[in-house]
C-alpha cells in the first residue's frame, strides 16, 4: 500500500468538496452538519483507548484527524481559515501557555532541567488561560464553557471555573454535608410526587456528586465509564451462565441474578 502524507489528505479532501466531481454527502455538508460526527468520533477514539488497543486507536485517531481537517477545508473555502493557520494558532497557544518549558516565549528557547512539579504547571496554565479569557473580554468566568459538552464534564468544568474565584467549599466535609443535603431533599420531593421537582433536585444531586468528585481528585466522567463497563461485564456473566442453564434474566427470580451478580463481583470482573 501507498504511504500517503498530510499534503495528499489535505488534496483528498478538496476533492471530496469539489463542486463538480467531488462526492455528493461531502460537498453538502458545513460546520454544524458535522459535528455529530466529530463527537462520535471523539468517544471511538476514547473507548479505543480505554480498550488498549493500540492499532484501532490509530486507526480512530485518523477519524478524528479527518474531522479536523474537514473543517479546514470549510474554513478556507471561506476564505477564513485553512489548516496551516490553524496549526500556527496552535504552536503559538501553546508555547505562550508553556513558559516553564519555552522561557523566552520561542519554540527553540529552552529551560534546562525541569524543576516544577505537575501542580505548579497545572496553576500556571489554569493562570495564562484566565488572562487569555480576560482579554477577551467575557462577561463571566463562565462564559467559555462549551454547552455542548457532556453534561458531567461540563458540571466539572464549571465548578473549577467558580472555584478560581473562590467560590468553593473549603475542604470535602462541606461538599459531602452539601451532597447529603440534596439527597434529603430529593427523598423530600419524591414524598410530595411532585416529578417536575424530583427532576431538578435529582440533577442537584448529580452535580453535588460532580463536586465531592473534583475534591476527591477524581475524574467523573472516566470514573462513571469505568463503573459502565463494570456493570456491562458483570451483567454479561449473568447472561452467559444463566444461558448455560438454558435460561435467561427475563425468566430468572431478582435474587438467582443477585447470587451471579456476587460471584461476577468475586471473580474481579
Amino acid at each position: 500500500m501507498a504511504d500517503y502524507s498530510l499534503d495528499d489528505l489535505l488534496y483528498l479532501m478538496s476533492r471530496l468538496r469539489d463542486p463538480v466531481d467531488g462526492c455528493p454527502w461531502d460537498r453538502v455538508q458545513d460546520f454544524s452538519t458535522i459535528i455529530a460526527h466529530t463527537i462520535e468520533e471523539s468517544y471511538e477514539l476514547a473507548d479505543a483507548i480505554e480498550q488498549g488497543d493500540i492499532q484501532h486507536i490509530k486507526e480512530e485517531l485518523g477519524d478524528v484527524l479527518f474531522q479536523v481537517v474537514f473543517y479546514a477545508q470549510l474554513g478556507k473555502e471561506q476564505d477564513s481559515f485553512d489548516l496551516a493557520s490553524v496549526i500556527s494558532d496552535l504552536v503559538a497557544k501553546l508555547i505562550r501557555r508553556h513558559p516553564h518549558v519555552f522561557p523566552e516565549g520561542t519554540l527553540t528557547s529552552r529551560v534546562g532541567e525541569q524543576t516544577q512539579d505537575t501542580e505548579a504547571v497545572k496553576q500556571t496554565w489554569e493562570t495564562i488561560k484566565s488572562t487569555e479569557r480576560a482579554g477577551k473580554q467575557q462577561q463571566s468566568v463562565l462564559d467559555d464553557v462549551p454547552n455542548a459538552f457532556p453534561a458531567l464534564i461540563r458540571a466539572t468544568k464549571l465548578q473549577k471555573r467558580a472555584a478560581q474565584t473562590g467560590f468553593d467549599w473549603n475542604n470535602i466535609d462541606g461538599a459531602l454535608a452539601k451532597l447529603k443535603e440534596e439527597v434529603d431533599e430529593l427523598i423530600a420531593a419524591r414524598k410530595q410526587q411532585s416529578q417536575q421537582q424530583i427532576e431538578a433536585e435529582l440533577g442537584d444531586v448529580l452535580f453535588s456528586v460532580v463536586n465531592l468528585s473534583r475534591h476527591l481528585k477524581v475524574d467523573a466522567e472516566a470514573s462513571l465509564r469505568a463503573t459502565n463497563n463494570k456493570f456491562k461485564r458483570r451483567f454479561q456473566y449473568i447472561e452467559s451462565i444463566l444461558k448455560r442453564r438454558g435460561a435467561s434474566p427475563e425468566q430468572s427470580s431478582l435474587a438467582e441474578m443477585d447470587a451471579l451478580w456476587d460471584e461476577a463481583k468475586a471473580k474481579g470482573l
